[in-house]
């Protein structure tokens, strides 16, 4: 692994306490999977807070189920980061 994914990789730990392997495990899972299907974004929008120990209201689950599905996704992790903050 370079520096930058160990790097990354250390910085998702401390921040969410998911484990690289955690994060592997779930990119395996979602790699042939239908985001514009909005009950298997929704399981991994709920998967995913769960994994993180992180609970989202419904009203935030369903902007980020609605803005994955409608292919509004931001492009830049500094953006889809202030998604979830809000």
């Amino acid at each position: 692994m370079s520096n930058f994914q160990d790097n990354l990789f250390d910085k998702v730990q401390q921040n969410s306490d998911i484990s690289p392997n955690d994060i592997y495990k779930m990119a395996d899972s979602v790699k042939n999977a239908d985001f514009s299907d909005e009950k298997t974004v929704r399981n991994l929008v709920q998967r995913l807070s769960k994994l993180a120990n992180k609970p989202i209201s419904k009203a935030k689950e369903d902007k980020i189920v609605e803005s994955i599905t409608k292919s509004n996704m931001p492009v830049d992790m500094q953006t889809l980061n202030k998604m979830f903050k809000k």
